[in-house]
């Protein structure tokens, strides 16, 4: 029996229909919760030291670093936690690939009509 590594997996993922749209339209959230996550262990803290200078619960840390969490943090709390860390924020715009000029809006309308 041959094990599936990752690549693999994603490789005959991407061919079915939709998974790949899926995909990079979750991608950005999983990236930056990926990042706050090792910004405070680069920082040497834990999310009880973190939530201390927050002035917050740790589950509300855990929940912020969460990548199943359906939460969406504000810009705010977002710049708040890259402060107490030692960072501050940096927004970028890239151009999207080609083939991705639909409007997220517009694809969300489009499931839902069942297109």
């Amino acid at each position: 029996m041959t094990r599936t590594n990752l690549k693999s997996f994603k490789e005959k993922a991407f061919k079915l229909a939709g998974v790949r749209e899926a995909y990079d339209e979750l991608a950005p959230a999983y990236k930056l919760r990926w990042q706050l996550v090792e910004l405070r262990q680069r920082a040497g803290l834990t999310q009880e030291q973190l939530a201390e200078r927050l002035k917050t619960k740790k589950s509300n840390i855990s929940r912020l670093e969460s990548v199943s969490s359906a939460i969406s943090p504000k810009l705010s709390t977002i710049a708040d936690y890259a402060d107490a860390v030692g960072y501050d924020i940096k927004i970028d715009f890239v151009p999207k690939r080609k083939g991705q000029q639909v409007h997220r809006s517009q694809r969300k309308a489009q499931k839902q009509r069942g297109r």
